[in-house]
């Protein structure tokens, strides 16, 4: 009784006693960045002639990119380790809006989007922070980060200040900014600096638009640096009086510095993105960048008393549909792994990259390096083996209620998801011929369909192939085109064109078709999780295609990374359960996808496959990535 009484007496002071120290440990982290040294909060990152200064002191930024959206959350943290044990002083991140905001009024920020909880992990190791809050990114993300229910305005011009478009930028800086304000350093947050837009040069079709970003950024609470972000050709058109202008480059060119000393004088040279490797393309090669020829840009660049940001540090995947696309030329879609040849590799492993920077940041350093992070344990499983076939017209009555058209309605302008339209996947169009003869797209696929006469598969649709033959026969039968969106294009002035589907005409024998029932296959986690209740049937020995296909996988233990190969399929989509790992294909060069370990599931492991054209029953799981044949970039 008397220890109870003694425990009751002092329960207050106990409890002011563990709220003093939680409020000293927190104060600790916001009050410098290690929490080893003080730094004045009054003045923030500043331009000061030929230097950079924060807190008043001199400052160089030894910078890295990391996307959060690419970078499961349970790893965010060790990847920003792995950074400051390298060397890097100032972290850079994206903010995708097409992720953060799906559809109007619908705002995520949560689970692998909780970009504040992604901010304060980054105070606890001691990394500062660029926050790029478009609301362009780039990224080679799809659309470069715009959401696709912009493009259901038929005059929509993304990037401007057009009315449609500005008042879609404001509503979501309305949400997204008050989140940032309190994390900015003078108030004693990581954030010490605010991108403006994207390479916003190279686009430039209205000279409003920057200083309209500018101004929602400053009216909404935004006070730290302001920068903006362009290659050589831009760095004129792309920049605002008041926002530091920043150079994008591979290659050291001595003229691209001499020419943004003349477009901005007296001013310190920050190199925003130093290029640290490339990403893919369907159908390509993959692509490095010798790391010799990588450093020895940095190592110039500090000799100069430049600083630089590495994109990217860290690439991440991209998971579900996210990955972009080109258009310079021909259009070519983007590969889910975007492990761009960066320091840390796709799993988060060390490059012959990362140990020759950490030796050389070593040297600009103030003070020992932290100790290199260990590195996860990568596992081979068991071969999944497919036990169950859905055949795609089964799946049907699990999507959306179908609509009907006169003419063909693009995927962005469907009247689903709450009239945001279909931002992903695949949408199938249906109906009736009587004749045969000749099927002619007129570049109306975007991007790629499977034509298929009583479910029966007769060819396919691309940029390449614009025609086809219908085999005759005068009683009614169904035409169906499967299209795919296989990504938009993230770079250039066919930024307003980015709607998918069937955006024009299908002629059949100079005949426009019509009267389409359209389906919706976004391909989401609720569709998938919803076809438990679909009729399953004993895979058979010859299936039908397209198709759905169930396995499992059996996680003996605590799951870890691995990686799934795919010898004897063709393309689509893998799911693991219910989470949309992203596509597959077998032109490469990617012929491994990356599983993070948090995916699985110690025992039973749903695995869902669709695949378009040809299967071999079973998926393998190895420990080591398979990117493709390689070319190095010149």
């Amino acid at each position: 009784m008397v220890v109870l009484s003694v425990r009751s007496s002092h329960r207050r002071r106990y409890v002011a006693l563990f709220l003093s120290v939680t409020g000293f440990i927190i104060y600790r982290h916001f009050s410098g960045q290690t929490g080893k040294t003080r730094i004045s909060r009054s003045e923030g990152l500043s331009v000061n002639s030929s230097q950079f200064t924060l807190g008043g002191e001199p400052f160089r930024l030894l910078g890295g990119s990391l996307h959060y959206f690419r970078v499961p959350r349970a790893y965010w943290k060790d990847r920003m380790m792995k950074m400051k044990a390298c060397g890097i002083n100032t972290l850079t991140t994206s903010v995708p809006w097409n992720l953060h905001q799906p559809g109007r009024g619908d705002f995520q920020f949560y689970g692998g989007l909780d970009m504040e909880t992604f901010l304060h992990q980054a105070v606890g190791v001691g990394l500062w922070v660029i926050l790029r809050v478009g609301p362009y990114i780039g990224s080679e993300l799809d659309l470069g980060g715009l959401p696709s229910w912009l493009l259901r305005d038929r005059q929509m011009k993304l990037r401007s200040t057009y009315p449609g478009f500005t008042e879609a930028v404001n509503a979501f800086f309305d949400k997204l900014i008050p989140k940032v304000v309190p994390l900015q350093f003078k108030k004693g947050g990581p954030v010490i600096g605010v991108q403006v837009e994207h390479e916003y040069g190279s686009f430039a079709v209205d000279s409003d638009y920057i200083a309209f970003l500018k101004e929602a950024l400053q009216s909404r609470g935004i006070s730290e640096l302001l920068l903006t972000a362009d290659s050589h050709e831009g760095l004129k058109s792309g920049g605002v009086s008041g926002a530091l202008r920043t150079l994008n480059l591979r290659k050291l060119n001595y003229d691209d510095i001499k020419y943004l000393e003349a477009v901005q004088p007296n001013s310190p040279m920050l190199v925003m993105e130093y290029w640290t490797g490339w990403f893919d393309g369907w159908g390509d090669l993959h692509h490095t960048f010798p790391p010799e020829d990588m450093v020895a840009v940095v190592r110039e660049v500090l000799r100069r008393g430049m600083s630089i940001n590495l994109y990217m540090f860290h690439g991440g995947t991209n998971f579900g549909f996210m990955s972009g696309a080109l258009a310079n030329r021909s259009y070519k879609a983007l590969v889910t792994s975007y492990d761009y040849d960066a320091p840390l590799s796709e799993a988060g492993d060390y490059t012959p990259k990362y140990h020759l920077l950490r030796d050389l940041f070593s040297r600009y350093s103030n003070g020992e390096l932290s100790d290199m992070p260990a590195l996860r344990w990568k596992e081979s499983y068991e071969a999944a083996i497919m036990y169950q076939h859905l055949f795609l017209w089964d799946a049907l009555p699990f999507t959306q209620e179908p609509f009907k058209s006169r003419t063909p309605v693009n995927m962005e302008n469907l009247p689903v998801n709450n009239n945001n339209g279909q931002a992903y996947g695949y949408t199938l169009y249906e109906t009736t011929i009587t004749t045969g003869g000749f099927l002619k797209s007129g570049n109306s696929i975007r991007d790629r369909a499977l034509v298929f006469v009583d479910r029966s598969f007769i060819g396919l649709f691309d940029y390449k192939t614009v025609e086809l033959a219908v085999p005759d026969g005068k009683e009614e039968r169904t035409l169906s085109l499967l299209v795919e969106n296989c990504g938009r294009v993230h770079y250039g002035r066919t930024i307003d064109h980015q709607r998918k589907g069937i955006v024009g005409d299908v002629l059949l024998n100079t005949v426009p078709l019509r009267d389409f029932t359209i389906y919706s296959l976004d391909m989401t986690q609720s569709f998938i999780d919803s076809l438990y209740r679909a009729p399953w049937k004993s895979l058979p020995n010859k299936p039908s295609f397209p198709a759905f296909f169930q396995g499992r996988l059996f996680v003996d233990g605590y799951p870890g990374d691995t990686f799934v190969k795919l010898p004897g399929w063709s393309k689509g989509v893998i799911f693991i359960n219910g989470q949309n790992l992203g596509r597959y294909w077998d032109v490469g060069p990617q012929q491994a996808l990356y599983i993070p370990g948090p995916f699985l599931n110690s025992g039973i492991n749903q695995v869902i496959m669709f695949e378009e054209m040809e299967a071999d029953f079973k998926i393998q799981f190895e420990d080591a990535p398979d990117l493709g044949m390689t070319v190095d970039i010149e």
